[in-house]
């Protein structure tokens, strides 16, 4: 038996180093080639490193959370044959050490040999099992949980925003629930019981680069927001028709590819909020392609995946591209060229966008486009109070290179076109 170690990979693009985010095999688990052993993170996605061999684990070279270094050791494995590691090798005066014992009985030197061959495993006693994974989502955040165990919980009379999960992405197993009860969490029955339980929750993965690029983003970009309505009744009139007439087979549209469409039209006429600032350098680069940030919730956090060439597709081309982007990033299976490049960014909390909102630039960009809610509100139209569907703009702007005037002016020119939906087509 041999010794293989298996270093960081070079992922490529410069990165010197990674985030080490999940585990998924333990010491002493037997794996085989190409299984996933562990995910780590860059700056723009989520890595699955596989295994080159197959073998017995020995040695993980780090916890959940902790910063690896590309070509630094990140596991360890028995396997069968030399290995890769030359330390592993006994060292020649103990190659030798047989010929001097021939004369003694082979049992009493042999079990002495086996040992001495696993001799170079003083990363073993440093490598601990795997932690329990610890709970994936922020407070507040909804548990990920099968609606049988959501209505198991609600017949216990528990909250499963308190039960640690131990599946994927923090999922709440059953044995999770089972545990939670044993430890004293069956107090919980009544909703009105004191509680005295406390949860830490590391910052770790996608959760801490959120973090990170908030942060950097407001240290460095001085805000400012910009909140219009919009008349959206004939546009949403509009929409209906076409997916009545073309939904079966075209699929149905949303109002995304709609505002999308209206930025890409409106940013003819303001190039300037189509780029990206280095403040570094002091250079902003603008763009005539218009790579389209779509900010998009996924179990691990918020992602960013880029609605590239917006520019060039219809409104089912773009409803079709938006909803795989979604889907990619959800899943965690999104590249990151598909979560970096974007140009300027649309945020939508559909349903629950509330009235307003100061969306947080995406940085590099220099705007973002937030879409709150579509209401149905009394307006006044010609003298008369009618019902309008009505739908605010929340827009955050970088005011170091975008001046008020010219936000202003965008984001009117974006209420014009979807106001008057016919002018979305016109060339």
């Amino acid at each position: 038996m041999g010794i293989h170690v298996i270093k960081m990979p070079d992922i490529g693009e410069g990165i010197a180093e990674v985030e080490l985010v999940e585990w998924h095999v333990q010491v002493g688990d037997e794996v085989h080639e190409d299984q996933v052993l562990a995910e780590v993170m860059t700056d723009k996605a989520t890595v699955e490193i596989p295994s080159p061999v197959a073998g017995k684990i020995l040695a993980l070279g780090g916890e959940p959370g902790q910063v690896l270094a590309v070509g630094g050791e990140l596991i360890r494995l028995e396997v069968e044959g030399q290995g890769n590691l030359k330390e592993a090798t006994p060292p020649k005066t103990q190659e030798a050490a047989p010929a001097q014992p021939a004369a003694k009985p082979e049992a009493t030197p042999q079990p002495a040999k086996p040992e001495a061959r696993v001799e170079p495993k003083p990363l073993a006693p440093a490598a601990r099992p795997a932690p329990t994974p610890a709970v994936r989502r922020a407070p507040g955040e909804k548990p990920l949980a099968s609606p049988a165990i959501r209505q198991r919980a609600r017949d216990l009379g528990v909250e499963l925003q308190f039960v640690q999960g131990s599946g994927p992405a923090g999922r709440i197993l059953p044995d999770d629930l089972e545990l939670y009860l044993t430890h004293g969490g069956a107090t919980v029955a009544s909703g009105y019981a004191a509680r005295h339980d406390e949860q830490k929750i590391p910052v770790i993965g996608l959760r801490r680069k959120i973090a990170q690029k908030m942060a950097e983003a407001k240290r460095r970009i001085p805000h400012f927001s910009y909140v219009e309505e919009i008349d959206v009744t004939d546009l949403e009139a509009l929409r209906q028709h076409l997916n009545g007439k073309y939904g079966a087979a075209r699929g149905k549209l949303t109002l995304l590819p709609f505002i999308a469409r209206a930025m890409v039209v409106a940013l003819r006429e303001f190039p300037q909020l189509n780029a990206r600032y280095d403040d570094e350098a002091d250079v902003v680069t603008r763009y005539g392609a218009v790579h389209l940030g779509v900010a998009t919730q996924s179990d691990s956090g918020l992602m960013v995946p880029v609605l590239r060439h917006a520019e060039s597709r219809d409104l089912w081309g773009n409803s079709a591209e938006v909803a795989r982007l979604a889907d990619a990033a959800r899943s965690g299976k999104a590249s990151r060229e598909e979560l970096s490049g974007s140009t300027i960014t649309l945020s939508s909390l559909g349903a629950l966008g509330g009235i307003a909102s100061t969306p947080v630039i995406n940085h590099p960009e220099v705007a973002i486009v937030g879409v709150n809610r579509m209401v149905e509100r009394p307006m006044v139209v010609n003298g008369q109070i009618v019902v309008r569907k009505m739908m605010n703009l929340s827009s955050s702007f970088d005011h170091r290179v975008v001046d008020g005037m010219d936000a202003a002016a965008f984001i009117q020119a974006v209420r014009g076109l979807l106001e008057h939906p016919a002018t979305l087509f016109l060339e």
